[in-house]
Protein backbone atom coordinates (compact mmCIF):
# COMPACT_ATOMS: atom_id res chain seq x y z
CA UNK A 1 0.00 0.00 0.00
CA UNK A 2 1.16 3.57 -0.68
CA UNK A 3 2.39 6.03 2.02
CA UNK A 4 0.31 8.72 2.63
CA UNK A 5 2.39 11.93 3.53
CA UNK A 6 0.34 12.03 7.34
CA UNK A 7 2.48 8.77 7.73
CA UNK A 8 5.28 10.18 6.10
CA UNK A 9 5.56 13.09 9.30
CA UNK A 10 5.48 9.89 11.83
CA UNK A 11 8.20 8.26 10.02
CA UNK A 12 10.20 11.38 10.04
CA UNK A 13 9.39 12.32 13.72
CA UNK A 14 10.71 8.33 14.26
CA UNK A 15 13.75 9.00 12.40
CA UNK A 16 14.74 11.72 14.20
CA UNK A 17 13.86 10.49 17.15
CA UNK A 18 16.71 10.76 19.90
CA UNK A 19 18.22 6.88 20.81
CA UNK A 20 18.39 5.66 23.66
CA UNK A 21 21.48 5.10 26.01
CA UNK A 22 23.15 7.61 24.38
CA UNK A 23 25.39 10.37 24.85
CA UNK A 24 23.59 12.74 22.95
CA UNK A 25 20.12 11.64 23.93
CA UNK A 26 19.94 14.56 26.37
CA UNK A 27 21.66 17.49 23.59
CA UNK A 28 19.59 15.70 20.61
CA UNK A 29 15.74 16.09 22.47
CA UNK A 30 16.26 19.66 23.15
CA UNK A 31 13.58 21.55 20.94
CA UNK A 32 16.61 23.72 18.95
CA UNK A 33 18.56 20.98 17.88
CA UNK A 34 15.90 19.14 16.71
CA UNK A 35 14.79 22.10 14.83
CA UNK A 36 18.29 22.86 13.47
CA UNK A 37 18.93 18.85 12.42
CA UNK A 38 15.14 18.90 10.53
CA UNK A 39 16.39 21.96 8.31
CA UNK A 40 19.82 20.40 7.28
CA UNK A 41 17.73 17.03 6.26
CA UNK A 42 14.54 17.38 5.42
CA UNK A 43 15.33 16.68 1.84
CA UNK A 44 17.34 13.72 1.72
CA UNK A 45 14.25 12.28 4.54
CA UNK A 46 11.77 13.09 2.05
CA UNK A 47 13.35 11.38 -0.68
CA UNK A 48 13.65 8.08 1.34
CA UNK A 49 10.90 7.87 2.09
CA UNK A 50 9.52 8.82 -1.54
CA UNK A 51 11.80 5.83 -2.52
CA UNK A 52 11.19 3.18 -0.31
CA UNK A 53 7.73 3.64 0.01
CA UNK A 54 5.06 3.55 -3.24
CA UNK A 55 3.79 7.39 -2.41
CA UNK A 56 1.45 8.81 -4.88
CA UNK A 57 3.42 9.36 -8.40
CA UNK A 58 2.99 13.24 -8.03
CA UNK A 59 5.28 13.83 -4.99
CA UNK A 60 8.36 12.32 -7.16
CA UNK A 61 6.85 11.04 -11.12
CA UNK A 62 8.38 7.96 -12.29
CA UNK A 63 8.30 9.78 -15.84
CA UNK A 64 11.92 10.60 -15.89
CA UNK A 65 11.06 14.14 -17.55
CA UNK A 66 8.90 15.11 -14.46
CA UNK A 67 11.34 14.02 -12.55
CA UNK A 68 14.34 15.74 -13.45
CA UNK A 69 11.89 19.19 -13.05
CA UNK A 70 11.53 18.03 -9.34
CA UNK A 71 15.46 17.07 -9.53
CA UNK A 72 15.84 20.74 -10.61
CA UNK A 73 14.60 22.34 -8.22
CA UNK A 74 15.94 20.28 -5.04
CA UNK A 75 19.22 21.20 -6.71
CA UNK A 76 17.98 24.85 -6.33
CA UNK A 77 16.91 24.82 -3.20
CA UNK A 78 19.94 25.10 -1.71
CA UNK A 79 20.20 28.50 -2.95
CA UNK A 80 16.84 29.39 -1.26
CA UNK A 81 18.00 31.54 1.43
CA UNK A 82 15.19 31.85 3.48
CA UNK A 83 16.68 29.66 6.55
CA UNK A 84 18.85 32.69 7.13
CA UNK A 85 16.29 34.84 8.58
CA UNK A 86 15.20 32.02 11.17
CA UNK A 87 19.11 31.52 11.96
CA UNK A 88 19.09 35.73 12.03
CA UNK A 89 16.00 36.23 14.04
CA UNK A 90 16.11 33.38 16.59
CA UNK A 91 18.69 30.71 16.27
CA UNK A 92 21.84 32.86 17.01
CA UNK A 93 20.60 35.09 19.46
CA UNK A 94 19.33 32.09 20.91
CA UNK A 95 23.06 30.58 20.96
CA UNK A 96 25.01 33.61 20.80
CA UNK A 97 23.33 35.76 23.40
CA UNK A 98 23.82 38.14 20.91
CA UNK A 99 21.66 39.53 18.00
CA UNK A 100 23.11 40.55 14.65
CA UNK A 101 23.69 44.01 13.30
CA UNK A 102 21.58 45.37 11.74
CA UNK A 103 23.52 46.13 8.43
CA UNK A 104 23.88 42.11 8.42
CA UNK A 105 20.01 41.79 9.15
CA UNK A 106 19.46 44.07 6.03
CA UNK A 107 21.66 42.17 4.00
CA UNK A 108 20.21 38.48 4.77
CA UNK A 109 16.40 40.63 4.14
CA UNK A 110 17.86 41.21 0.48
CA UNK A 111 18.98 38.38 -0.38
CA UNK A 112 15.66 36.46 1.02
CA UNK A 113 13.46 39.40 -1.79
CA UNK A 114 16.11 37.55 -4.52
CA UNK A 115 15.56 34.41 -3.57
CA UNK A 116 11.56 34.89 -3.82
CA UNK A 117 11.75 36.75 -7.23
CA UNK A 118 13.93 33.87 -8.21
CA UNK A 119 11.69 31.59 -7.23
CA UNK A 120 8.92 32.94 -9.26
CA UNK A 121 10.59 34.06 -11.82
CA UNK A 122 12.67 30.24 -12.61
CA UNK A 123 10.17 27.99 -11.27
CA UNK A 124 6.46 28.94 -10.47
CA UNK A 125 6.22 31.19 -13.15
CA UNK A 126 2.12 30.77 -14.38
CA UNK A 127 1.72 27.19 -13.60
CA UNK A 128 0.01 25.85 -10.19
CA UNK A 129 3.02 24.28 -8.33
CA UNK A 130 6.75 24.72 -8.90
CA UNK A 131 7.08 21.66 -11.30
CA UNK A 132 3.64 21.76 -13.28
CA UNK A 133 0.33 20.91 -12.79
CA UNK A 134 0.50 19.00 -9.50
CA UNK A 135 2.01 19.66 -6.32
CA UNK A 136 5.57 17.74 -5.81
CA UNK A 137 8.55 17.14 -3.18
CA UNK A 138 9.57 20.88 -4.51
CA UNK A 139 6.52 22.17 -3.68
CA UNK A 140 7.00 20.45 -0.23
CA UNK A 141 10.52 21.13 0.75
CA UNK A 142 10.05 24.75 -0.92
CA UNK A 143 6.90 25.97 1.56
CA UNK A 144 8.87 24.29 5.02
CA UNK A 145 11.53 26.54 3.91
CA UNK A 146 9.31 29.72 3.42
CA UNK A 147 7.35 29.22 6.56
CA UNK A 148 10.75 29.58 8.27
CA UNK A 149 10.53 33.20 7.95
CA UNK A 150 6.61 33.63 8.50
CA UNK A 151 7.52 31.83 11.57
CA UNK A 152 9.55 34.46 13.21
CA UNK A 153 7.16 37.50 12.00
CA UNK A 154 8.28 37.96 8.07
CA UNK A 155 5.03 38.07 6.14
CA UNK A 156 6.94 37.21 2.75
CA UNK A 157 3.43 36.34 0.93
CA UNK A 158 2.10 39.84 1.21
CA UNK A 159 2.49 41.76 -1.94
CA UNK A 160 3.54 38.30 -3.92
CA UNK A 161 0.28 37.37 -5.04
CA UNK A 162 1.62 34.41 -7.03
CA UNK A 163 3.66 32.82 -4.16
CA UNK A 164 0.33 33.46 -2.13
CA UNK A 165 -2.16 31.83 -4.11
CA UNK A 166 0.91 29.16 -4.63
CA UNK A 167 0.55 28.75 -0.60
CA UNK A 168 -2.73 28.29 -0.56
CA UNK A 169 -3.04 25.48 -2.95
CA UNK A 170 -0.12 23.69 -1.37
CA UNK A 171 -1.49 23.53 2.15
CA UNK A 172 -4.87 22.72 0.46
CA UNK A 173 -3.10 19.76 -1.55
CA UNK A 174 -1.18 18.33 1.85
CA UNK A 175 -3.90 19.21 3.99
CA UNK A 176 -4.69 22.58 6.30
CA UNK A 177 -4.50 20.18 10.00
CA UNK A 178 -1.76 17.93 8.42
CA UNK A 179 -0.25 21.44 7.36
CA UNK A 180 -0.51 23.26 10.58
CA UNK A 181 0.70 20.16 12.19
CA UNK A 182 3.96 19.59 10.44
CA UNK A 183 4.42 23.39 11.06
CA UNK A 184 3.53 23.74 14.72
CA UNK A 185 7.33 23.85 15.79
CA UNK A 186 8.51 26.76 13.01
CA UNK A 187 5.21 28.88 13.81
CA UNK A 188 6.11 28.63 17.68
CA UNK A 189 9.86 29.29 16.77
CA UNK A 190 9.79 32.85 18.94
CA UNK A 191 9.12 30.36 22.16
CA UNK A 192 12.60 29.51 21.91
CA UNK A 193 13.62 33.20 23.08
CA UNK A 194 12.35 32.49 26.88
CA UNK A 195 13.98 28.90 26.91
CA UNK A 196 17.54 27.97 28.69
CA UNK A 197 19.92 26.53 26.51
CA UNK A 198 22.42 23.30 27.34
CA UNK A 199 26.10 25.16 27.30
CA UNK A 200 27.30 22.36 25.46
CA UNK A 201 25.06 22.75 22.58
CA UNK A 202 25.92 26.30 22.11
CA UNK A 203 28.95 25.32 22.05
CA UNK A 204 28.49 22.95 19.22
CA UNK A 205 25.82 24.95 17.19
CA UNK A 206 26.88 28.24 17.98
CA UNK A 207 29.59 28.77 15.26
CA UNK A 208 28.33 26.75 12.55
CA UNK A 209 25.07 28.69 12.72
CA UNK A 210 27.48 32.06 12.29
CA UNK A 211 29.58 30.53 9.60
CA UNK A 212 26.36 30.06 7.75
CA UNK A 213 26.07 33.68 7.13
CA UNK A 214 29.58 34.02 6.09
Amino acid sequence: EGLEWSDAVEQRAQYQRPRSNSDSEQLSSQPPFRLFCFTCSNIAILLYLSRKYNTPDHWYPSDLKKRAKVDEYLSWHQSLCSKTVLHTQVLIPLFTGQPLPPEKLQEVMEGLATSLKQLEELFLQDKPFLVGNEVSLADLVAIVELMQPVGVGCDIFKDRPKLAEWHSRVEEAIGKELFLQAHELILNIRQLSTIQIDPQLKEQLGPMLLKMLK
